[in-house]
């Protein structure tokens, strides 16, 4: 299967499709907009002129990111697009943080999916060492 990876090109239109064949519901397009400006990287993955899946990391860049909306189109999956997409957000990482330091990389996983990310090395919270993750949505 051929495919092309993009850098940083997301549009919000693309974002909200991926969004809505995963179940995620919808955003008004002016907050995804702000949202893909704001981010710190974003991978958009295209065949034959469609975006079939995309992920995009958040953060600071030097101390903390988090991955956040890694979606495949459902035909897609089990391609290694997924994998494709996260060794792309990784490299990033450790391309641009500073030399003997850490970076603390979090993520929230689908339901079913964790497994997914165990592979690149997270680990499922909580542990033994660490506490649960958590969110909070606010209403504006």
């Amino acid at each position: 299967m051929e495919y092309e990876i993009q850098e940083n090109v997301l549009l919000a239109t693309d974002f909200l499709a991926l969004r809505q064949s995963a179940g995620w519901g919808n955003s008004p397009k002016h907050q995804i907009e702000v949202g893909l400006k704001n981010s710190l990287f974003t991978i958009s993955v295209v065949d034959k002129g469609n975006v079939i899946g995309m992920g995009r990391l958040v953060g600071d860049g030097v101390t903390i990111c988090y991955i956040q909306d890694v979606i495949v189109l459902p035909e897609y999956q089990g391609k290694g697009i997924g994998k494709a997409i996260m060794e792309r957000l990784l490299a990033y990482i450790k391309n641009n943080g500073f030399a003997d330091t850490y970076i603390a990389v979090g993520l929230f996983s689908a339901k079913g999916k964790e497994e997914f990310y165990n592979k690149f090395g997270f680990y499922i919270r909580p542990n033994d060492n660490r506490g649960a993750g958590m969110e909070m949505i606010i209403k504006i």
